[in-house]
């Protein structure tokens, strides 16, 4: 398993990551996304994009949150390889260890990241990296 999301997730579910997956192995449970370990390929796409700092490299997990790559696997282990989250949609459960956190709302941070996705719509995004490139000299 490559890589891991854990606490700062849970709650918050941001979908950044799921956007930037190339392979769609990034599932919705019920409070956190999980990355299915048979599925990730590592290319890592969606570890920077993260606004809550969620993702590790398997071995990078801080040592409080190690439990959390073992609930990723027993949450595929019972839901099983589904083949891509997209088709599949939320699962609607989390693994017993993430179901019994207490709540980690973090509602100013959902509603600041919602507000920038929505404000970078992706042709204005195009539309701005031509304006750069063609007023860009050549060197």
């Amino acid at each position: 398993m490559p890589y891991v999301i854990a606490q700062p997730c849970v709650d918050v579910k941001d979908k950044a990551c799921v956007d930037e997956c190339p392979v769609d192995c990034i599932y919705e449970g019920s409070r956190s996304l999980y990355i299915n370990p048979n599925e990730c390929v590592d290319c890592g796409a969606c570890e920077p994009v993260c606004p809550t700092e969620a993702i590790f490299y398997e071995d990078d997990l801080p040592d409080e949150w190690a439990w959390y790559k073992d609930a990723a696997v027993n949450f595929f282990a019972e839901v099983g390889d589904l083949g891509g989250a997209s088709a599949n949609g939320p699962i609607g459960k989390d693994p017993e260890q993430v179901a019994a956190l207490p709540p980690q709302m973090r509602a100013q941070h959902r509603a600041n990241a919602d507000a920038a996705r929505r404000a970078e719509r992706p042709a204005e995004r195009a539309e701005s990296d031509r304006i750069i490139e063609a007023n860009t000299p050549e060197m």
